[in-house]
């Protein structure tokens, strides 16, 4: 089982997958429980998520993974609002430290088949 750390859910193999969201206690403890492989493609994801979880900034990583049944991964990001639009091309990635720990959601991610 290999455990990731992203910046979005995003589904990159078929499978059948759950999702949950987590209290910061849960994923500090996940976190803690070791290994995790970080694939978080912006440094401003990493610092807030080091912040916010009080961890060790991960490195940035912008390599695509593959989920496997078993695998899971702490999902980081901001909490989408009920009318929320995508964002400018230009703007992703620049949300700021401060909004993504003030709007921050974090969630668990598993591949069940």
């Amino acid at each position: 089982m290999t455990r990731y750390a992203l910046n979005s859910a995003v589904l990159t193999a078929p499978g059948d997958y759950r999702y949950r969201l987590l209290r910061v206690e849960e994923a500090r403890e996940w976190w803690e429980a070791g290994p995790v492989e970080a694939r978080i493609g912006y440094g401003e994801t990493c610092t807030a998520l080091a912040r916010v979880l009080d961890v060790p900034e991960p490195p940035v990583d912008r390599r695509i993974i593959r989920m496997e049944p078993g695998d899971e991964a702490l999902v980081f990001q901001i909490a989408l609002p009920p009318d929320a639009r995508r964002l400018a091309i230009e703007a992703k990635g620049r949300e700021g430290i401060e909004r993504l720990i003030r709007d921050c959601e974090i969630g668990m991610l598993v591949r069940t088949a």
